[in-house]
């Protein structure tokens, strides 16, 4: 009885098996087995196990490029991992170590001279035409517990909101509520008030929590309550911006409200649409509020 046919070992001439066809993807190697999804000529290298038989590696990717991806409600890719919120926090922490290096002191890093450029301060930002301000004092925090805290929340939150609206819809969400808690604090704060911190953003994102719960119809308490004892407690604790946290909190609420109830149809462009429109009404905003105080 013959032999069957049988690959030649990787490298082997061609002409040593004259009666085979060769591999689709290395000419140089004779083979008796095909790929059953295309037929092609493929050395054992370049074949996969499938469901039924063996695929070469380029029927596969193609299968693969093929397979649509589970979407989730707000109509973002399903993230295995989280990305932007280690970014977020590494940023945050980089900013401390940078200010307490340069002040020298753990505790009173708002000595550094980053730090002074970079905080929420009216008269600069009105006066100097300091607009980095209102997106750089949201990386800016007052010692190590301040950082800790914030850290902490936007950890948590970042957690469960990141996977499910995907990384630019995240990263919009945090960097518009950041704007929206400054230009609170801009708008309707005093003259002469300090600040700095993530909670602007922060509060965006329990506002983002609170809108993606309502809209997959599940029990809203919990997001509540975590709400009301946050805000209770920037009412009663000393040195906290109370109009930073309300605005950061009413601007994530809005735009997530934007992106988690744009229509089906053109979703992506509505959703743009929905950031851009944020973006452009608290510069707005700020611009007018630039013109009654110089």
């Amino acid at each position: 009885m013959a032999d069957s046919p049988t690959s030649p070992p990787p490298g082997e001439p061609i002409g040593a098996r004259p009666d085979l066809p060769v591999c689709a993807r290395h000419p140089d190697r004779a083979t008796g087995l095909r790929c059953v999804r295309c037929d092609r000529p493929a050395c054992p290298e370049c074949l996969r196990e499938a469901s039924v038989g063996y695929q070469c590696v380029d029927c596969v990717n193609q299968g693969r490029a093929a397979v649509r991806r589970p979407r989730t409600f707000v109509g973002a890719e399903l993230a295995q991992r989280m990305v932007v919120t280690p970014v977020l926090i590494a940023v945050n922490l980089l900013m401390y170590v940078i200010t307490a290096a340069q002040a020298g002191s753990v505790s009173q890093n708002q000595a550094s001279p980053l730090f002074v450029d970079f905080v929420m301060y009216t008269p600069a930002v009105a006066g100097a035409d300091q607009w980095w301000r209102l997106l750089t004092s949201g990386f800016l925090h007052y010692g190590p517990l301040h950082l800790a805290l914030n850290m902490i929340a936007l950890y948590v939150l970042g957690r469960d909101l990141e996977p499910v609206f995907g990384r630019l819809r995240f990263s919009a969400v945090y960097l518009v509520s950041l704007l929206g808690g400054s230009v609170a604090v801009y708008l309707f704060g005093g003259i002469d008030t300090v600040v700095a911190g993530a909670s602007g953003a922060v509060y965006g994102l329990m506002g983002a929590m609170l809108v993606a719960v309502l809209r997959l119809k599940l029990n809203p308490g919990p997001a509540l309550g975590v709400i009301a004892l946050n805000v209770v407690l920037s009412f009663t604790l000393p040195g906290i911006s109370l109009l930073g946290h309300l605005g950061g909190l009413v601007v994530g609420a809005a735009l997530t409200a934007g992106l988690v109830y744009a229509p089906a149809d053109k979703r992506n462009t509505w959703q743009a649409a929905a950031v851009a429109a944020a973006v452009v009404l608290l510069v707005v905003m700020a611009v007018v509020r630039t013109g009654q105080l110089v």
